[in-house]
């Protein structure tokens, strides 16, 4: 596997870079969901390149401050938030993946979000661009299906995204 020590630019973990392998490739959406389950928008941002771009549903960013922000945004609204990743395909430096989360809002009714994720990756294996499509659907509580003590990683024996649902 291939990584890289922190720089200049980039003061976090070490990470995984291009060109992916089937192997590196699953371990970067492994770690990509770890980071997003921690729910730390600066720790999160790390993974970014500092003129990386966004387009998450409706919404275009530009830049680390950016995507920091959103991420902070998004956590305060989406509470209790627990995050799948799963890889669907991918080339030397892009990656693309489907993910699941469940979260509730401030008056309590839940929401399971479905997507795609499309990545592009810088040779330090930050990203540098990110397309998301999202959708929600309400659910009731008892209709969850992801429970681990959050925020913090999937444990490695909870199930992944189911194929259906």
């Amino acid at each position: 596997m291939k990584t890289t020590e922190p720089t200049p630019t980039h003061s976090g973990p070490p990470v995984i870079t291009p060109p992916f392998t089937l192997e590196t490739a699953l371990r970067k959406v492994r770690a990509a969901e770890d980071a997003w389950n921690s729910r730390d928008p600066d720790r999160v941002a790390l993974a970014y390149t500092e003129d990386s771009v966004w387009r998450n549903r409706g919404e275009f960013l530009t830049g680390r401050d950016a995507i920091r922000a959103f991420l902070a945004r998004k956590w305060a609204r989406e509470l209790d938030y627990r995050l799948v990743k799963a890889l669907w395909a991918f080339t030397a430096d892009r990656i693309a993946v489907r993910f699941r989360y469940e979260w509730r809002d401030a008056a309590g009714d839940w929401f399971r979000s479905y997507g795609n994720e499309l990545w592009e990756f810088d040779e330090l294996g930050l990203m540098r661009r990110r397309e998301a499509s999202i959708n929600d659907v309400p659910i009731g509580e008892q209709d969850r299906t992801f429970f681990w003590p959050a925020p913090g990683p999937r444990p490695a024996d909870h199930p992944g995204i189911p194929d259906v649902q």
